[in-house]
């Protein structure tokens, strides 16, 4: 479902690539005409870690066919999205293909704006608002550049597929006791080791 369905009250350019005369469609119930079109992808396609860039071709399979109550479209649509990976952020491209359909009826809207579904302006159709939810609602939120990528090393941001699985660190010794652990491990001139080094309670004593 859509997130934001309403019928709009602004007028539809009939020169927008996303919007369709329906004047040679009969309004005859059965009555189907399909269209195909590359258009340009609008922008703010996006989500989360993926998008379709604005301006990328969009490929549309439409059909338009006259019912009772309006126009039903069926529109099949393929865009390229591209984002990064949500292991390893390396680029990812990717192709979508969504399937939508939706009713425009003949009636215009009684005037309330928050009333679902849509309409046709005249003869005209906007099918924007419809691609774009549909579009949307496909992305993915955490694209992979594979299902596989074993992501960046926690220590040093390695890419992990690249390193192999000879990549490894040693266990890091805490900073606080760098210092302690260097004089333990000092020797004495005369070649003994250094003596050893026992924590004091507060008064000075063991």
């Amino acid at each position: 479902m859509p997130y934001f369905r309403k019928t709009s009250t602004a007028r539809i350019d009939p020169r927008g690539p996303l919007v369709f005369d329906t004047r040679t469609l009969p309004r005859r119930p059965g009555e189907a005409r399909t269209e195909i079109r590359t258009v340009p992808a609008p922008a703010d396609l996006r989500v989360g870690m993926a998008g379709v860039p604005e301006g990328s071709d969009l490929r549309l399979d439409v059909t338009l066919e006259s019912v009772t109550e309006g126009v039903l479209v069926t529109a099949k649509v393929a865009a390229q999205v591209t984002g990064e990976c949500a292991r390893c952020l390396e680029p990812v491209a990717q192709t979508v293909e969504v399937r939508c359909q939706e009713l425009f009826s003949y009636e215009q809207g009684a005037g309330d704006e928050d009333e679902d579904g849509y309409s046709l302006d005249g003869d005209l159709l906007d099918l924007g608002p419809v691609l774009r939810d549909a579009l949307v609602l496909a992305l993915p939120l955490a694209p992979l550049c594979r299902q596989d990528c074993p992501g960046l090393c926690v220590e040093c941001g390695a890419l992990l597929a690249q390193a192999g699985p000879e990549h490894v660190h040693e266990h890091a010794i805490d900073p606080r006791w760098a210092g302690l652990r260097q004089r333990m491990t000092q020797a004495e001139p005369n070649g003994s080791p250094a003596p050893e080094i026992r924590e004091e309670s507060g008064r000075g004593r063991p």
